[in-house]
């Protein structure tokens, strides 16, 4: 027990201070966005949209994502990460408090459009300012460790949002997140310092001038396939999962919470001493994302059988594996392959692939449980890992090549 504990607290030895710092920022973030994951019973419980409309409304989450990753790659190359980040979490702050005045179908369409617009300028942002403030061989734990204080942030809120949704309604989760977003920016303001980019190196001019690196790298397209993936997958637990739950096995917002919890408790007890272990083992990247997809398929797969609550225990484990294999792998692909000068364009391809991931997502799988039944969008669902995974064979024997 005591080697495990030592083992652990190793696992976050030296991250630098604005490391911690961005972690923290995180925490609290996600703490607050407690809607998010519960939008979709949110407009078929609470506000009376069908499957189809909720999914229709839903596409545009995706595409301000979408959006907001392009902009804030372009303004991060240009103007820094700093600022970004800053404008990002004080607007989407007030963004959110004033959503939960919007009830038409077109007005919430367009009012989330913007929201997440702005608010995920900062993904990028985020992703840069890693390399900024951690030294190349910690990237991969700092990166880990900020995905810690996002999972556990998600994990705290749901719960909450559970507890708060059957006590009191929706209503106060729009305000808890808007202030945790303008709580979490003044806590950046004074924690984090701006710190600039280290200067481009003159003496790679070929690298470092070429026009539009990120768009002409064939192989980061096949990464941004695999991610899309990915993506296609996992963010089913956020769009149709809670509405399996509730009409399957009659769970409530806070069991659904409670089920969320599963997977923070296990990113944060496991996830940095596992990617410390896998650190130290030198396994290359590609063939922990090919994992990392397999997992994701599989976890979804076990759904099929639909007889036996704890089957949900099973998914959720299952994922949470993958995730942890998955997620802070091909983060560390992206950074790794980004090239001086063009590190915004690569986080925000890399960022607009799970945007792109949520707008068909959101819809495909929300209109295959309305035609369908759950059944068929978990098999499709669990399809995506597969394709996930073998596009990821493929990037590694590109990458085993040079390519």
């Amino acid at each position: 027990m005591k080697k495990m504990y030592s083992n652990y607290i190793d696992s976050f030895k030296g991250l630098s201070k604005e490391i911690w710092y961005l972690a923290l920022i995180s925490l609290v973030n996600r703490a607050g966005t407690m809607v998010i994951p519960f939008l979709s019973l949110y407009l078929t419980k609470e506000l009376d949209f069908s499957e189809s409309d909720a999914g229709s409304i839903l596409i545009f989450f995706g595409i301000g994502s979408l959006l907001g990753s392009f902009l804030g790659g372009k303004l991060v190359d240009k103007i820094g990460f700093y600022k970004i980040m800053i404008f990002s979490l004080f607007i989407t702050g007030f963004g959110f408090i004033g959503l939960q005045y919007v009830t038409s179908f077109w007005g919430l369409c367009f009012a989330i459009l913007g929201i997440m617009t702005i608010a995920d300028m900062f993904r990028p942002a985020i992703f840069v300012s890693l390399k900024a403030y951690s030294k190349p061989e910690n990237q991969t734990r700092s990166l880990a460790l900020i995905r810690l204080a996002i999972n556990l942030g998600m994990g705290i809120g749901p719960t909450l949002a559970g507890l708060i949704i059957v006590s009191k309604g929706y209503d106060m989760l729009f305000w808890i997140d808007g202030v945790t977003c303008i709580i979490a920016i003044i806590f950046f303001t004074f924690l984090v310092k701006e710190q600039k980019r280290p200067a481009v190196d003159k003496s790679k001019p070929a690298i470092i001038k070429e026009k539009y690196a990120a768009y002409k790298d064939k192989s980061y397209w096949v990464f941004i396939a695999i991610c899309f993936f990915m993506g296609m997958a996992f963010f089913q637990l956020i769009i149709t999962m809670p509405i399996y739950q509730n009409d399957q096995f009659g769970l409530t917002e806070f069991d659904t919470g409670l089920i969320m919890f599963i997977n923070v408790a296990i990113i944060v007890v496991f996830e940095m001493p596992f990617i410390n272990y896998l650190e130290q083992r030198n396994i290359s990247t590609t063939k922990l994302i090919i994992v990392g997809s397999l997992l994701f398929g599989l976890s979804f797969y076990v759904l099929l059988y639909n007889v036996w609550v704890g089957m949900l225990i099973v998914c959720i484990v299952i994922i949470t594996i993958g995730e942890m294999i998955g997620f802070p792998y091909t983060n560390a692909y992206a950074l790794k392959r980004a090239k001086e000068g063009h590190e915004g364009s690569y986080m925000a391809l890399y960022a607009m692939a799970f945007s792109l991931a949520h707008i068909f997502s959101s819809k495909t799988g929300l209109e295959i449980v309305a035609n369908f039944g759950h059944q068929v969008n978990w098999f499709v669902t669990g399809t995506y890992g597969i394709i996930a995974m073998l596009l990821s064979i493929w990037l590694h024997n590109r990458t085993k090549k040079g390519l």
